[in-house]
């Protein structure tokens, strides 16, 4: 599996614009075939930051996932919403290793 963590700031008053674009493009994400995982997740005691945990079945398959309409209209919409640009970290999974894992 490879998996990326994507950090967002959101500006306060873009928050509900922000998670409603955000659930309507991990809704669709998780219908590509090598989506294992999309979650959205929201700081506690930060209801401004959020973090994307995606979890793909190969590095292609997070390519692939940046070509789709769906993610390109996520992208496109929230951009003035962030405070400050988003960053990413990519991880290998080491545990579980299991075939169909997800």
């Amino acid at each position: 599996m490879f998996i990326v963590h994507v950090f967002v700031h959101v500006k306060p008053r873009k928050v509900e614009a922000f998670r409603s674009a955000t659930l309507e493009n991990a809704r669709s994400s998780i219908q590509e075939p090598g989506v294992a995982r999309f979650d959205v997740i929201q700081q506690a005691d930060d209801l401004t930051r959020f973090v994307l945990v995606e979890v793909y079945r190969t590095a292609a398959d997070a390519a692939k996932h940046k070509e789709t309409a769906h993610y390109q209209k996520w992208r496109d919409t929230v951009a003035d919403m962030m405070a400050e640009s988003r960053s990413s970290i990519k991880y290998n999974n080491v545990f579980p290793d299991e075939p169909g894992w997800g």
